[in-house]
């Protein structure tokens, strides 16, 4: 009975090792297989994949701007001398034609009374040379004097005439120039600036200040019933700007308070510097609540252009042709589209051409992707970066 429990115990160990030699056969065998496989599902590379969605109907874009009068002038002297008396100040309403200051000139004065004088004895001598040339007309009709004397009374005569309006012309300067010891506000405005006191000196022309320190520039008014809005618009921009656009304006000394500006015009030009173009804006200012010189908030708002999509600035792709996205199609292999871009921003950029709302774009796609390949489509895990992702 022994000896036949030994051979069942030999039998049934023999066939457990048998079959332990078959199982690792058999895994040997496949292994390769296996590992193939394996090899080629990791040679796919996995991608996450995002729909273009469609651009708001509305953009915005906040802007510096610079605020300055409708009109505003710099008034300079056109007489020299010291000032006499000024008589408006800083902040004053002032009409066209108000005296703002008197110049006293006596160098002018001296040079008007010799200009008066020249010219009445330039007159005189106009008489004189007229009562001669009558005279010599009146001989020659008894042939007592040569048609000679005669012709040279006569040009005399005319010499005299073009010294004479010489003269009035002179005359005439310095009566204009008389008149330019009163100063006078040039417009309906505010005087937003006075360089003078009583007893500067000032000199006709120059600058704002002579090279001696003189006081050249004496007032500044400006008309503030409207003004005017320059702001500097980006390129990507511009083309919204056209007539009937508004902005929101608001200034740092009524923070709580929006001003409403109206567009006028924009420079057909682009600085190179900052690719942006000067635009226009006006702001009505009946109660003169708004300064020149004040710095704006500017807030636009325009309509973008239909069929304009947004993607991740991420998914773009730098190549030779240009811009591109790469697409996976149905059957999961890549292609890159050529693509039109708008406005791009450090998160999302806007294309205008090259893409539609159904296509699965890859977001951040691997250097070495290639045109036509293979890719395996995952979706990132919530809450994790997109290296840890869920299979789709």
């Amino acid at each position: 009975m022994a000896g036949r429990s030994r051979k069942i115990y030999l039998v049934a160990g023999g066939g457990l090792f048998a079959l332990l030699v078959g199982v690792q056969i058999v895994e040997r065998v496949a292994a390769p297989g296996k590992l193939h496989a394996e090899t080629l599902a990791d040679a796919v590379p996995d991608v996450s994949v995002i729909s273009p969605k469609a651009a708001p109907k509305t953009t915005e874009l906040t802007l510096p701007g610079n605020i300055d009068a409708w009109y505003q002038a710099p008034i300079y002297p056109q007489a020299s001398g010291y000032v006499k008396m000024w008589y408006k100040d800083y902040g004053a309403e002032v009409k066209a034609g108000d005296a703002l200051a008197e110049i006293n000139a006596p160098g002018l004065d001296a040079q008007y009374a010799q200009a008066k004088a020249d010219f009445a004895a330039a007159q005189a001598k106009y008489h004189l040379a007229q009562v001669s040339a009558d005279r010599w007309h009146a001989m020659s009709k008894s042939q007592a004097v040569s048609g000679q004397s005669v012709s040279v009374a006569e040009a005399n005569l005319k010499s005299s005439e073009a010294d004479m309006e010489a003269s009035q012309h002179n005359v005439d300067r310095f009566e204009a120039l008389e008149k330019f010891k009163t100063i006078v506000a040039p417009f309906d405005g505010i005087v937003t600036s006075r360089n003078i006191n009583v007893g500067d000196y000032v000199s006709s022309g120059g600058g704002e200040h002579g090279s001696n320190g003189d006081a050249d520039q004496l007032f500044t008014v400006a008309d503030t019933h409207k003004m005017r809005l320059f702001v500097n618009v980006p390129e990507v921009f511009s083309y919204v700007l056209k007539p009937g656009v508004t902005a929101n304006v608001t200034v740092p000394q009524f923070p709580n308070r929006t001003f409403k500006a109206d567009f006028l015009t924009i420079a057909k030009g682009y600085d190179p510097n900052t690719r942006t173009a000067v635009s226009e804006f006006t702001i009505p200012n009946d109660n003169h609540d708004v300064w020149p010189g004040s710095f704006a908030s500017v807030r636009l708002t325009a309509p973008t252009t239909p069929g304009v999509y947004e993607i991740p600035t991420a998914t773009l792709v730098f190549m030779e042709p240009g811009m591109q996205v790469a697409v996976v199609d149905k059957d999961d292999r890549v292609h890159f589209h050529n693509i039109k871009v708008g406005r791009m921003a450090d998160a999302s950029t806007e294309v205008t051409d090259g893409i539609t709302p159904d296509d699965r774009i890859i977001n951040n796609p691997p250097s070495d992707l290639l045109e036509g390949e293979k890719v395996h489509v995952v979706v990132p895990a919530k809450g994790y970066d997109a290296e840890e992702v869920i299979e789709e």
